[in-house]
């Protein structure tokens, strides 16, 4: 039997872990505990790229690390922390399915997403191919939180965590995407949350609250 070499069994660990922390975040009504767990998918992605950076020799993939380590695991947990604190959002309202349902439509998510992957991963040659299945179930589990969820804050986490679902999916696909690909998506997503944070207020000012159902009403109104 061949032996898989330690490094790529670090890789594997990482992907494990990241889907776990997807879990997590399933069953987190608090949104300080959703940014932390954020925090730490984004430290996990940047272990899993300097890892294949290490393997694999690629140098852009130590700037892919130097990125998601600055704007994943440090600026952008920092800026949810910041527009917590000032918007005084600590849990999110009771989310429309309970957690059991939740957690159950996960995993039978997790195992349509491996069934989903497996054709795409025998046509890749990366050592990561095997991962695919794990990052398009990030990608799907981090949608379920985004339109389970009634706090603007807690989609905004769900889309951010979709978003590392699609970069470990790159990742694991081709060694991650041209470099002038993933500035430009850093860039955007760093502005995104910008113009979000601004959102927040004008919903706080407006409605005394960050449930997006209050929105409802201006359609109703009109």
């Amino acid at each position: 039997m061949q032996h898989t070499p330690f490094d790529l069994q670090l890789l594997n660990a990482c992907a494990a872990i990241l889907l776990l922390l997807s879990f997590a975040m399933l069953a987190q009504r608090r949104i300080v505990a959703l940014v932390n767990l954020l925090a730490l998918q984004g430290a996990m992605l940047f272990i899993a790229t300097m890892l294949l950076a290490w393997r694999t020799g690629q140098n852009h993939l130590y700037v892919s690390a130097a990125l998601t380590l600055g704007l994943k695991v440090i600026a952008l947990p920092w800026l949810l922390h910041m527009l917590i604190k000032r918007l005084n959002v600590q849990w999110d309202s009771e989310p429309l399915l309970n957690v059991p349902g939740t957690m159950l439509i996960g995993l039978v998510t997790v195992v349509f997403s491996f069934g989903l992957a497996q054709p795409i991963a025998e046509l890749a040659s990366t050592a990561t191919r095997n991962s695919l299945g794990i990052a398009v179930a990030v990608i799907l589990l981090a949608f379920i939180t985004m339109i389970t969820r009634r706090k603007a804050m807690s989609q905004v986490v769900g889309f951010l965590s979709m978003e590392n679902g699609l970069f470990f999916g790159a990742m694991s696909a081709t060694y991650g995407m041209p470099m002038i690909v993933e500035f430009g998506v850093a860039l955007d997503v760093l502005v995104a949350m910008l113009v979000l944070g601004v959102f927040f207020f004008q919903i706080r000012e407006q409605f005394d609250s960050l449930d997006l159902h209050n929105l409802e009403s201006l359609k109703e109104d009109q």
